[in-house]
């Protein structure tokens, strides 16, 4: 029996939504492969997504791999030193020798202990740029590099040692520190000659600068010798990066 036109419209319309259908299934198919690539197993969106859980949930996952670099890095230097070669025992004791400078191993000893933190939310100063209430990279670095210049023989930032590797970045108002958020107030602990330490701090323009902003508008400052600090080793990556120019 020939189809009559309406019969052809039909098929016509019942062709065009299955062609749409497909479309759709193949958008939605994409759109489930990239979102489960880009969260690599993980929540997007994780439960209670204000920032501070954020923050919180990030530093205890980034925590939790630093322990399980620890455990694996224990593994290593137990079956280096059952290893009965000649040219790795020398290996291991150049590397003992280095470890303590390079800050691989734990410290304990007198020092300074310093808190900066974010000027009170009620502070409010007509004409000033609100940037200038919040701690920020640099003002950490500031502490961090005048106790290095008083000879201090170790630093931890957040309860983690800072060495040479180690960079300190500012996202929004959290700084990172080897993939790890942490959000104010910031603890810096600084090991060494006490009364060397608080020169340095006193000689420094940017430690001056952000006391002076402390006093005038409520940035956080809390600073005092600590008869025993403790400092960890450092338990994450020592390997350098460095960007080079393309020709």
């Amino acid at each position: 029996m020939p189809e009559t036109p309406s019969d052809e419209g039909k098929n016509r319309a019942v062709s065009r939504w299955s062609l749409l259908g497909l479309v759709v299934a193949c958008i939605c198919g994409f759109a489930f492969v990239a979102a489960g690539v880009t969260s690599d197993g993980s929540d997007l969106r994780p439960a209670g997504g204000d920032l501070n859980s954020v923050v919180t949930d990030r530093a205890r996952e980034a925590e939790a791999r630093r322990e399980r670099v620890v455990d694996l890095q224990r593994e290593v230097d137990t079956l280096a030193g059952a290893a009965d070669d000649a040219a790795l025992r020398r290996q291991q004791r150049r590397v003992e020798r280095l470890s303590e400078p390079a800050g691989l191993v734990a410290m304990t000893g007198p020092g300074m202990r310093i808190a900066l933190e974010d000027a009170p939310r009620s502070v409010q100063v007509p004409g000033l740029d609100p940037n200038l209430l919040v701690v920020h990279q640099q003002d950490i670095q500031a502490f961090v590099n005048a106790l290095w210049a008083g000879g201090a023989e170790a630093i931890t930032l957040q309860g983690q040692r800072l060495i040479s590797t180690v960079g300190i970045k500012c996202v929004g108002n959290t700084v990172v520190l080897d993939g790890v958020p942490y959000s104010p107030p910031y603890v810096i602990e600084a090991i060494g000659n006490q009364g060397r330490l608080h020169a340095a701090l006193e000689a420094s323009p940017e430690v001056s600068t952000y006391a002076d902003y402390a006093e005038r508008y409520g940035l956080g400052l809390e600073q005092e010798d600590v008869d025993e600090i403790e400092a960890p080793a450092h338990a994450g990556s020592v390997s350098l990066r460095h960007a080079t120019m393309m020709d």
